[in-house]
């Protein structure tokens, strides 16, 4: 018998035992859920992926491959999504061949079939599981993304006045959607003066400070002064001994003096009612 022939032979004991092997499937995958997906919705998932391996064994054509793959991907990033481990999420796929192992194990002359159809579940199975890792990485990498774009927000303090309130490190990739961040702001707002707010930066050292100059310069070149506001005694006290120098860049110890002077530059003062 070749390898077709095997491989029709599985999809057809498969077909006519179809309840069987969903339902002893089903009840394998659920047992490692702890609760986490409802028994009708695991029915489900597992429904369409046996229909598509049995698709599979009978047709043996790229396209339902294909299909069956794509839906394995959907799985997997399905699984990432709601924090199931990668082992948990490939186990429920290697479950296929205990339900169906179950049923065979009596079954002497279906023994090269089961052995070609647990070989295409191994492969199955490492599959999802490297879809499972590229789906993960693709939600941290678009946390991180989200969460530097919160961390950055860009205000308008007042007619012509900007601010962008920073909290945390700032590295290479952040002072990148900082500058990118206040030159929108400043094209869109038509703003002439921006305030950057170092209060929420734990430390300065020289590659932060080279990072705040790069952001003036891009600012000056859109016609924009900016104020460095948030330095605190302790930061002057790193800037002196480091020998970092602003130059002709203003900066203030607090928002409040920072303002204060924008609003002196526009020509504006505010007064008590």
């Amino acid at each position: 018998m070749d390898a077709d022939d095997t491989r029709k032979r599985m999809a057809d004991y498969l077909r006519d035992h179809h309840d069987k092997v969903i339902g002893r499937w089903t009840e394998l995958v659920v047992s490692g859920m702890r609760g986490r997906t409802s028994v009708e919705e695991v029915r489900r998932e597992l429904g369409d992926l046996f229909t598509l391996i049995v698709r599979v064994l009978s047709e043996a054509d790229d396209h339902a491959a294909g299909e069956l793959q794509a839906a394995l991907d959907e799985l997997s990033r399905s699984r990432a999504r709601d924090g199931f481990t990668p082992s948990e999420t490939a186990l429920g796929v290697f479950a296929l061949k205990e339900a169906v192992y179950e049923l065979v194990a009596d079954t002497s002359e279906l023994v090269p079939e089961f052995l070609a159809f647990s070989r295409m579940v191994d492969n199955l199975g490492l599959s999802t599981f490297e879809a499972y890792s590229a789906a993960r990485e693709q939600i941290i990498s678009d946390q991180v993304t989200t969460m530097m774009e919160l961390s950055t927000p860009v205000v308008q303090l007042w007619d012509g006045i900007i601010a962008v309130p920073l909290v945390g490190t700032l590295d290479s990739a952040r002072t990148q959607l900082v500058m990118e961040k206040l030159l929108d702001t400043l094209v869109a707002t038509g703003a002439d003066h921006a305030v950057i707010d170092i209060t929420g930066v734990a430390t300065v050292d020289t590659e932060v400070a080279q990072h705040l100059l790069k952001t003036v310069s891009a600012a000056r070149l859109l016609g924009a002064e900016c104020t460095i506001s948030g330095i605190r005694p302790q930061v002057a006290q790193t800037i002196v001994s480091l020998g970092i120098e602003f130059g002709d860049i203003a900066t203030k110890a607090n928002l409040a003096d920072a303002l204060a002077l924008a609003l002196r530059q526009a020509g504006l003062k505010v007064v008590p009612a």
